[in-house]
């Protein structure tokens, strides 16, 4: 038979013991080539270079 709770967690109970359960800030990095904020091990959003080359060419807006 599976494992049943003996009782009744409260709300309160439930909620105290997740407020520690939250999301993290992603550390952001540095991007060498255009030196503004991307995510680290991805491409960057603004320019398309990842690893020192051109991965994704990027529109300019008009």
């Amino acid at each position: 038979m599976a494992a049943v709770p003996k009782s009744r967690r409260s709300h309160r109970e439930v909620r105290q013991r997740r407020a520690h359960w939250r999301a993290h800030m992603v550390p952001g990095m540095e991007c060498p080539h255009c030196h503004e904020l991307k995510l680290p091990h991805r491409v960057c959003p603004h320019c398309g270079y990842y690893n020192g080359m051109p991965v994704v060419t990027i529109k300019e807006a008009e």
